[in-house]
């Protein structure tokens, strides 16, 4: 009789165990954020001002009555196409992101400060395009982490790059190399990650995109080298898992600033 209740009993915390690590698990992916990435292409002058003021007066005050941040603005110091500003938001509705601006319309607040930009004269535009995309937070790097130095306003610089692959399988090996020691390697080498995430809604896809911040170029540079050099990171890319052929045909790689009003 004790030995049917002690195994009742077992399999009755077995049966918990894994109900419980299947909610953890499920806990752990509806953790995971959403990432709204806005690209502003602009003149120098009027629309670099104008923008600027927009977003410390108007959005980011906005984005925070939502719950939404910390939000970073950048400059784009080094890419194509400048002046470029460039807008993260994260958030745990990707809903939310996608219909952003009709929520900001009927926010009273936020249509008095944002007039002088939203409703710019054609003859004097507040920017020349505007490009959204909508991504998803990596299992593996599930929350955005901003660096110490966001905190104290330190010098910083962010680098931002995207991996396009030329298949959708391609993609998703590329994600998985990620989650395979990539993640590790990068600790190890001593970059300080931001996000990582993986495209849902946007332009060139397939393709991923994540952040990375440095004091300046030269730790930039020194850090790269660190991981290009890790024999870890040469195992791993020798993998056959990854290695089959390209999984990467493009990449895009920019050196943004941060606004003053940034967050990040």
């Amino acid at each position: 009789m004790e030995r049917r209740q002690f195994l009742t009993a077992s399999m009755a915390a077995a049966a918990l165990g894994v109900a419980g690590k299947a909610s953890a698990q499920e806990s752990a992916k509806s953790a995971r954020e959403y990432y709204r990435i806005e690209k502003y292409t602009l003149q120098n002058g009027q629309q670099t001002k104008l923008t600027e003021t927009y977003l410390n007066d108007a959005l980011i005050p906005a984005l925070a009555r939502r719950g939404m941040g910390p939000v970073g603005a950048f400059a784009l110091s080094i890419g194509p196409e400048t002046p470029t500003y460039y807008v993260l938001i994260p958030g745990p509705d990707p809903a939310a992101m996608a219909k952003l601006e009709l929520d900001l319309s009927a926010d009273d607040d936020f249509v008095k400060s944002a007039k002088p930009f939203w409703a710019a004269p054609a003859a004097a535009p507040a920017f020349l395009r505007v490009e959204i995309s909508l991504l998803a937070a990596f299992e593996g790097w599930p929350k955005l982490t901003p660096p110490p130095s966001s905190a104290t306003k330190a010098r910083r610089i962010f680098q931002l790059r995207t991996y396009e692959g030329p298949s959708f399988q391609a993609h998703v090996d590329k994600v998985k190399m990620f989650h395979s020691g990539e993640f590790e390697i990068f600790a190890k080498a001593g970059f300080h990650m931001v996000f990582f995430g993986d495209t849902l809604v946007g332009s060139r896809m397939p393709n991923l995109t994540y952040m990375l911040s440095f004091e300046d170029s030269t730790e930039l540079d020194a850090r790269w080298k660190l991981f290009s050099n890790d024999p870890t990171w040469k195992k791993l890319s020798a993998d056959p898992r990854f290695a089959y052929e390209p999984i990467v045909s493009n990449i895009t790689n920019l050196v943004l600033n941060p606004l003053a009003s940034s967050q990040i």
